[in-house]
């Protein structure tokens, strides 16, 4: 059975909210606990801030599991952003080639270390407003770090949460930073970064991009996309 979503003006534009996932998001998150109590945090290896920076660089159009097979021998070969900011480009490259994207996130990596070790003293930064002037740094990945490292509650947009908050209804933007904005109005505070780990479990198990498992998911009654075409 198809349900309809209601229509509200915001700010001149129009957004569809679909009202059972959006006053349910406390039973949604309940569900998502019991399912999946071990995603707590990233899957993404680390010893520190700094790390887990570098892992979330690399993970752009990537995989956790590929980039945990990467950075083992990485971070012993660099160890500090000074290390990295020092590097050979082409080096580095050939570091990081199984990763994709090479060219690119070595870039990133040596310039962002580069604004690390001259702008704040070989220390990442710990809020969202130094850590998004670093090179090659969004709010995915300084979210990545604000919440597994810092401690602080943090909205992580990435593919699987931006699917599956669309698909339940929770927002229709389809830009990473309106969605976080969307979320942080919704989720209870002292959940976005709970919400964020198991919205990603669920992606990688269930609410899969081709083709979601939408019969055995626990969220079916509250969401959009499973209603539709369940």
């Amino acid at each position: 059975m198809k349900n309809k979503r209601n229509i509200k003006k915001q700010n001149n534009t129009y957004r569809a909210v679909y009202e059972p996932a959006v006053k349910n998001i406390n039973k949604i998150l309940d569900i998502l606990d019991k399912e999946y109590p071990e995603a707590a945090s990233t899957s993404l290896k680390h010893k520190n801030a700094f790390q887990l920076l570098i892992a979330t660089i690399l993970s752009a159009q990537s995989t956790d599991k590929l980039v945990n097979k990467v950075t083992p021998s990485l971070f012993k070969k660099y160890k500090i952003p000074e290390d990295f900011a020092g590097a050979d480009l082409i080096e580095l490259q050939e570091d990081i080639k199984s990763t994709g994207f090479y060219r690119n996130k070595a870039k990133s990596i040596i310039n962002c270390s580069k604004d690390i070790a001259s702008k704040f003293g070989g220390i990442t930064p710990d809020n969202i407003e130094d850590l998004t002037t670093l090179h090659g740094v969004g709010r995915k990945t300084a979210n990545v770090v604000l919440a597994n490292i810092f401690g602080k509650q943090a909205i992580i947009v990435d593919t699987h949460v931006k699917r599956i908050s669309n698909r339940l209804g929770l927002t229709t933007n389809s830009d990473p930073v309106k969605i976080e904005f969307d979320l942080m109005k919704i989720v209870p505070e002292d959940s976005w970064s709970i919400y964020s780990h198991r919205i990603i479990a669920l992606g990688r198990t269930i609410c899969l991009a081709k083709k979601p498992k939408c019969p055995v998911c626990r969220l079916l009654k509250y969401c959009s996309y499973g209603q539709e075409n369940a």
